[in-house]
């Protein structure tokens, strides 16, 4: 009768088969997403488990698949097959809002164009900075055309085919009217040229270009 416990005892913590132990493993790794050790595995698994052995079957199992196990110091993680890895790139699109100051050169340009810098400041009524237009020049709304030929033959700017693009336009000549600009309050009213402007008005990150060896890029 004894014997008959004790035979039943040893049956309650019998290890399941090594194919049951492998699902199991695969199961703890593909719900943790840090990498975990093999006491951690076998902390999880039925008495008399051994996670170790079902690894090595679960590793060879996985060769060669999109997933792989592996081993990351003394843990084990299921990882991307390091060839598939390009799969996995996210392309994000950060949206920058513009500046007013931005806003109204994109205008000007778009309205004006072939214009030079000097002429966008003086239909402003403010300067324009150098970083103002590089924004612009970045996000390819804008871009260098022609020299003007006047004294000093100033570059100017015109917008371009990613311009029309993104505001469904088949060309400038589709632009709304200055009217309903300001009406939207994309362009607003500005000092007259020469005068000078009142706190608040003009670009919030103007600066003066006095510099000598200044790009002639940005010279009119």
């Amino acid at each position: 009768m004894t014997e008959e416990i004790e035979d039943e005892g040893e049956s309650l913590f019998e290890a399941p088969p090594m194919g049951e132990q492998e699902r199991m493993c695969e199961a703890i790794l593909f719900a943790t997403a840090e990498p975990i050790t093999v006491r951690e595995l076998e902390s999880r698994m039925p008495h008399g488990s051994d996670a170790a052995e079902a690894l090595v079957h679960l590793r060879k199992r996985y060769e060669g698949r999109g997933v792989n196990l592996v081993k990351v110091g003394d843990a084990w993680a299921m990882r991307t097959a390091p060839d598939l890895g390009f799969l996995m790139q996210r392309e994000t699109i950060e949206t920058r809002k513009l500046s007013r100051a931005a806003t109204e050169t994109l205008a000007i340009i778009a309205y004006h164009q072939p214009v030079t810098r000097a002429e966008i400041e003086e239909i402003r009524g403010v300067s324009v900075s150098r970083g103002t237009v590089d924004q612009l020049l970045e996000m390819e709304w804008i871009r260098f055309g022609r020299r003007k030929m006047t004294p000093g033959r100033p570059v100017t700017f015109v917008v371009t085919q990613t311009f029309l693009d993104h505001f469904g336009l088949e060309s400038a000549r589709d632009l709304p009217g200055l009217k309903e600009l300001r009406s939207a309050g994309l362009l607003e009213n500005r000092p007259p040229p020469g005068t000078m402007p009142q706190l608040g008005d003009g670009d919030e990150d103007a600066e003066e270009e006095t510099n000598e060896g200044q790009n002639e890029l940005f010279e009119d």
